[in-house]
């Protein structure tokens, strides 16, 4: 935190040298922080570094819970799953160091508070864009510290459920850093309070077209509002992605590990559904949704509420997971645990009593197993995969750290179009995603039916609906028996779980997931291989060790060391 001036000085040198094409030496050939605070162009570069370290869903965070392995022996993933977790050893799921960015935004924002940069020589369009960058700062300064109250909230040594610190204030290099934890629900409200501002500050959708505006902005010409919010910043924050923000919030406060409801289950269910009815309610829900890319014309899906822009072509994620003999490490293994949390094609779960066969698993099973999941006999990259007696490389732990140990491969976030040989690759583009429409839906259905039951409704949508409309997107006939025999809150609480599990899994929430709803963390990895004779379930992939109190996370040791008025977490 202490070099948050000297990074700021540096990130933005060259950034201030392509605003300005008759910039001026400078003494040392360094920006000032007044040069900063007065140039547009370096200034709205502090604004940027915010965008540098969203969280997105390529993390593959699944490996510690019982949704996948990592045959990867040093992942921290796995590590941290098989004991090691620790104050002193949280790869990947740390995030205290988000508090850095948050440094950036409050220098922005001081930056426009102080009123001394021109964003534009029109008096009306400078207001425009000081509002605009200044609700994107403020709800981006509220997403990095969710980040960390995700992470390290939790019981602290007190007994009080203990958020973490807010930071509002650009602080020096010789400020005070040595800020206690507010309680939870003061962390909570201290970020919907920004989320709130930054909803007021900016508009739903960045465009061009005149129907398309907002009420708020009935009295600007669309000339001028499209300088300001046109298309070209359309990958950045709107108010409908910070609603779809609070709502995860919402959710997150609502959980049993937290406040278990308070209130925040209405704020969840209302603001969601305000996002949803927005884009056509239950109708909106895009039929292509269930897969992210299948071809280079489906890449701008509607199913993103915000996404990265588009990387350059490569095969980097394909390489790292595609089973050996389609020229990949095989890198994430699912569990046979997940596998099984996929129901039957007719929407019953996958048991015997309702027509699973032990010995063809994967047949008449819901769609989406097969798009998530190479199963023994499917296909990716051009190879037909074996991951049983026969198999070759492909086969249960045939080459340690390559071949699956679960008989599992991941299909899910793959390009099914990227082929590798020894010769070469086909590449294609890739996309960080950060929203999810179908997340914000399962958000909605959560929090309606912990309200009221099924069939509550919230501005017209009640959790039935959605698990409706996302089983029939996945292929399952509507209506489905088992959906219609889920009447009880209790029932359908496990189904939206399961469901949220399955639409969402490799996307980064089934760790946090898990420690919100309060649930064992310790559920033995398995997997399942044909021996060449019949299937036989491998009981014992990978434990789980993880202690009684890791329902929390700790805040990290080395900052307990250097700041006292930091209460770390029960039992670490």
């Amino acid at each position: 935190m202490k070099n948050i001036i000297k990074y700021i000085t540096m990130a933005l040198v060259f950034a201030s040298m392509i605003a300005c094409e008759n910039l001026e030496p400078i003494d040392e050939n360094r920006l000032t922080i007044d040069y900063i605070g007065s140039d547009p162009g370096s200034a709205e570069g502090v604004l940027l570094k915010g965008y540098k370290g969203l969280i997105n869903q390529y993390a593959f965070s699944e490996a510690a819970t019982d949704d996948a392995v990592n045959n990867q022996l040093d992942n921290g993933y796995k590590r941290i799953a098989t004991g090691e977790l620790s104050a002193q050893y949280m790869p990947g799921v740390s995030r205290w160091n988000k508090f850095e960015t948050v440094f950036y935004l409050n220098h922005f924002l001081e930056i426009a508070e102080a009123g001394k940069v021109r964003w534009h020589l029109d008096s009306r369009m400078n207001q425009l864009f000081e509002d605009r960058l200044k609700g994107e700062a403020l709800g981006l300064r509220g997403l990095y510290h969710f980040y960390v109250l995700q992470a390290h909230a939790g019981v602290g040594t007190s007994g009080n459920l203990t958020g973490v610190p807010y930071f509002t204030e650009f602080t020096k290099a010789d400020g005070n850093f040595n800020v206690p934890r507010l309680s939870f629900e003061a962390t909570v409200e201290n970020i919907m309070a920004d989320f709130d501002q930054a909803i007021e500050l900016l508009p739903s959708v960045y465009t061009a077209i005149e129907s398309e505006k907002d009420d708020k902005y009935a009295d600007v010409p669309i000339d001028t509002f499209s300088v300001v919010n046109g298309p070209q910043y359309k990958l950045r924050l709107t108010s409908n992605i910070v609603q779809g923000l609070k709502a995860r919030l919402a959710l997150f406060a609502a959980s049993p590990a937290y406040l278990n409801g308070q209130g925040y289950y209405e704020t969840a269910a209302e603001t969601a559904a305000k996002v949803l009815n927005k884009n056509g309610g239950i109708a909106g829900l895009d039929p292509d949704g269930i897969e992210y890319y299948t071809s280079d014309n489906s890449i701008n899906t509607g199913e993103m509420l915000w996404r990265s822009q588009l990387g350059g072509d490569n095969d980097t994620y394909e390489r790292r997971m595609y089973p050996p003999s389609a020229f990949g490490s095989g890198e994430v293994n699912p569990t046979h645990n997940l596998v099984m949390a996929f129901p039957m094609a007719n929407g019953y779960p996958a048991t015997e009593a309702n027509g699973f066969d032990p010995q063809a698993p994967y047949t008449n099973r819901d769609p989406r197993l097969q798009k998530y999941i190479v199963t023994n006999g499917s296909s990716i990259g051009g190879s037909t995969i074996n991951s049983g007696y026969g198999g070759g490389a492909d086969r249960v732990d045939s080459i340690p750290e390559q071949s699956t140990t679960t008989g599992y491969y991941l299909r899910k976030l793959l390009r099914p179009d990227v082929t590798i040989s020894n010769i070469g690759s086909t590449k294609k583009k890739h996309y960080n995603v950060y929203f999810r429409y179908t997340e914000l839906f399962l958000i909605l259905a959560e929090a309606a039916n912990e309200i009221g039951g099924p069939d509550y409704a919230v501005e017209g949508i009640s959790a039935r609906d959605v698990i409706a409309a996302i089983r029939e997107r996945a292929g399952i006939t509507q209506p489905d028996g088992y959906l219609t025999s889920t009447t009880t809150k209790e029932a359908m609480r496990e189904l939206i779980r399961n469901e949220r599990r399955l639409e969402l899994s490799f996307e980064g929430h089934r760790f946090w997931d898990l420690r919100r709803w309060d649930m064992d963390l310790n559920e033995t990895a398995t997997g399942y291989y044909n021996d060449g004779t019949q299937y036989e379930e491998l009981p014992t992939v990978e434990n789980r060790d993880y202690p009684d109190h890791a329902t929390y996370m700790p805040i990290p040791y080395k900052e307990v060391l250097k700041f006292s008025a930091l209460e770390q977490n029960n039992g670490w």
